[in-house]
């Protein structure tokens, strides 16, 4: 079997940062999909599954109600070794299009207060699994140490 794209890329030299994962033309539209890379992967701790789920929550629900943005989302949600975020939005388009729509998310998760929209037992299959004030934590660093002055290198996979 073929390694698939995401395998291509030599996790060893990734940073933290917010690339194009891949392109994919689904009945004639194309599909971004975005890698919102948070931790340096094989070099800092994972994120727990806990904050992972309530950013996950913040987020959806952040970018399925942002006019100019929510009929364009298409998924988000962790990445299985949790060290970040996919984002996949209808259109071609490039990470530097996006960074103002991650700074206003990630703002929105570090300044959250109040219950996790859909953390309830009805909602969620489970809701237990929530650490609010450690996904704020997460949100502010990456807004801090990624986005704020996000540099072309992290913008772009290590070659």
């Amino acid at each position: 079997m073929e390694k698939i794209a995401s395998f291509t890329i030599d996790h060893n030299k990734l940073k933290p940062g917010l690339y194009v994962s891949r392109k994919d033309h689904v009945a004639g539209a194309v599909i971004t999909t975005f890698d919102i890379r948070m931790t340096s992967p094989n070099e800092e701790p994972v994120m727990n599954t806990a904050e992972v789920h309530t950013m996950e929550h913040l987020g959806a629900t952040f970018l399925r109600n942002k006019e100019g943005v929510k009929d364009d989302v298409v998924y988000f949600g962790p990445m299985g070794c949790r060290t970040g975020f996919y984002l996949l939005l209808a259109g071609d388009l490039t990470s530097k299009d996006i960074v103002p729509l991650m700074k206003e998310m990630f703002t929105f998760i570090r300044d959250f207060e109040g219950e996790v929209p859909g953390a309830s037992p009805s909602d969620c299959g489970n809701y237990l699994d929530m650490n609010l004030p450690m996904a704020k934590y997460l949100a502010g660093k990456y807004l801090q140490e990624v986005l704020t002055d996000i540099r072309p290198e992290r913008l772009e996979y290590p070659v």
